[in-house]
């Protein structure tokens, strides 16, 4: 017996050293990348980068306005596009479609859309609207990101109204309120804050995709608030910058991976912050 416990205790003491030293080495790399890029990205953010357009090859000087302008509008637009029809769809299925065939095959497609590499959604939208169309433009890339957040909102949303106890909503029944403003008053105000993270998950998902992007919006040199024409943005100009032989263009790249990478770290630290906060009270 005293063997067989010093045996279990060694091997207990052996995992958590192992688990220690893998979230130390996940830990490390994470710190070594977030340095890099600040470190190189951060002296590139000066007055220029913020109020002048991309500049032309060879040139020095030049900003990031039209790009970030541009990822702006077309992340803004997802987001608009992406909570309300996501939300809808996991109030449905968490709520309506316990028995429904509708709801399986929504959760089924959900789940593939989940997994699915976000270079497939983009051939998919470049040959459904951009090939249609024959321009590349804003709103196509709206819609490619859309479909990437769109299943992160669902998925979010269902789970959330899922924890839910049962008893919250008999009480609301006994009230005489009717089934939908049960769901809506109710059960998704009781867990406004998971569904928020979720939102932000999303938007923090889509902020640096590229390569949807490159098949739908494409890019553009120049400032525009026209989303029906090529429209700058972060990621392809962060693509194209770094690809090329020029320093300038390579110094405005890193600034602008730094600045997507602390626009991530910010919405994922207030999604987790308003999240522990609902959760507490």
């Amino acid at each position: 017996m005293d063997a067989r416990y010093k045996r279990r205790k060694l091997t207990n003491s052996l995992s958590t050293l192992l688990s220690g030293v893998a979230v130390g080495i996940g830990l490390l790399g994470l710190i070594w990348i977030l340095a890099t890029l600040f470190i190189k990205g951060v002296p590139a953010m000066n007055w220029a980068f913020f109020t002048e357009s991309t500049p032309a090859p060879g040139s020095e000087g030049g900003g990031m306005i039209n790009a970030i302008v541009g990822s702006l509008l077309i992340v803004g637009l997802t987001t608009l596009v992406s909570t309300p029809i996501g939300i809808l769809a996991g109030i449905y299925l968490a709520e309506f479609g316990d028995r429904s065939k509708i709801a399986a095959v929504t959760r089924f497609v959900t789940d593939i859309m989940l997994s699915a590499p976000s270079i497939v959604i983009g051939l998919f939208v470049y040959a459904l609207f951009v090939a249609t169309t024959k321009h590349f433009s804003g709103w196509s890339g709206s819609i490619a990101l859309s479909l990437i957040a769109v299943p992160v909102v669902v998925r979010t949303t269902e789970n959330m109204l899922k924890l839910v106890p049962g008893s919250l909503r008999e009480a609301a029944f006994a009230l005489g309120m009717p089934r939908w403003r049960v769901s809506l008053d109710v059960c998704l105000r009781a867990v406004q804050g998971g569904v928020i993270t979720g939102i932000l998950l999303a938007v923090a998902r889509i902020t640096g995709e590229t390569a949807p992007l490159l098949f739908t919006a494409l890019n553009n040199q120049f400032f525009s608030w026209n989303m029906d024409q090529p429209m700058a943005n972060l990621p392809v100009t962060i693509f194209n910058f770094a690809m090329s032989p020029y320093e300038n263009w390579q110094e405005l790249a890193w600034g602008a991976s730094a600045l997507i990478a602390m626009l991530v770290l910010l919405l994922n630290i207030v999604a987790r912050v308003a999240f522990r906060e609902k959760s507490h009270s």
